[in-house]
């Protein structure tokens, strides 16, 4: 699933390309990716006409702000990517894949074109007298944007000491803080030095700072490469992120650690792969 690195990036680029353009209609071609209002034709009268002023990141989601032709604000445009959801920035001639959803036509022929393989993605159209959380109720269950002054390490050790689940499930849990997935929190816990299956009841105030240091310069590495393309990520324009040639554990199980040379291990926490070094990162306390 695309994570905060890929949705940021993502992001920037709708920023740099769809601004200020109306939307001229398109095509819903997989019925389930909208998720409000279920009906194509709602979905189209809320949208059609209407100009995207900006886009907007909240943890994994997706959020533009609508425009009338009178300069008037005109609801919101939710998108979440989930598994394997692509936005490519199309010709609207061009080749149409097999797994496009849904198609948004913007001037000179240009679309917004929605590609996902797995079907999980979902579209929104909130209207404008209604507050995106109302209809995006997964907004509601969101904690701290890891960029935001509110993601300090007395926010984290508040939300870490009072748990006894492991790190990494900690880490994944979007009420925590935004964003973040399996990619990023494997990389985290090997900068901070901090084994995955430590209990968040277990750390201490430095090491919470060191984790704390280390996700956001993850995060911060993972959008100046253009994210990671692990299996079906790719930008706005087709171009795969680049973050994985640079990763320090994830996906590199057996390979040796770049700081030690002891072979990248691998453990099953929750059903998802966690990724570490046996060596520079040790369990605190019981586990």
């Amino acid at each position: 699933m695309p994570e905060l690195p890929e949705v940021e990036t993502v992001c920037r680029g709708l920023n740099k390309l769809t601004l200020n353009q109306e939307i001229r209609g398109g095509e819903v071609l997989l019925q389930r990716t909208l998720a409000y209002p279920l009906s194509a034709s709602e979905f189209w009268r809320g949208v059609k006409g209407k100009q995207i002023d900006r886009w907007q990141r909240r943890g994994k989601y997706l959020l533009a702000n609508l425009s009338s032709p009178e300069g008037e604000f005109a609801g919101v445009l939710g998108v979440h990517l989930r598994m394997s959801g692509q936005l490519l920035w199309v010709e609207r001639k061009s080749t149409l894949p097999k797994h496009t959803r849904v198609r948004l036509f913007f001037e000179e022929n240009q679309e917004l074109r929605f590609v996902d393989t797995r079907t999980f993605g979902k579209f929104w159209y909130v209207p404008p007298d209604l507050p995106p959380e109302k209809i995006i109720t997964g907004l509601l269950k969101l904690g701290a944007e890891p960029f935001s002054s509110e993601f300090s390490p007395e926010y984290l050790a508040q939300k870490l000491h009072k748990s006894r689940r492991n790190i990494k499930t900690l880490l994944l849990d979007q009420a925590i803080a935004a964003g973040i997935g399996n990619i990023y929190a494997d990389e985290a816990l090997f900068l901070s030095g901090i084994h995955p299956q430590t209990l968040g009841c277990n750390l201490t105030h430095l090491q919470i700072e060191r984790l704390h240091q280390a996700i956001i310069k993850v995060l911060q590495t993972g959008i100046d490469k253009g994210g990671t393309t692990f299996s079906s990520f790719l930008n706005l324009m087709g171009v795969n992120g680049n973050y994985l040639g640079v990763a320090w554990v994830y996906g590199r199980t057996g390979e040796p650690c770049r700081n030690c040379g002891t072979a990248i291990a691998k453990v099953k926490l929750a059903g998802r792969s966690s990724h570490f070094c046996p060596e520079c990162q040790l369990v605190t306390g019981d586990w």
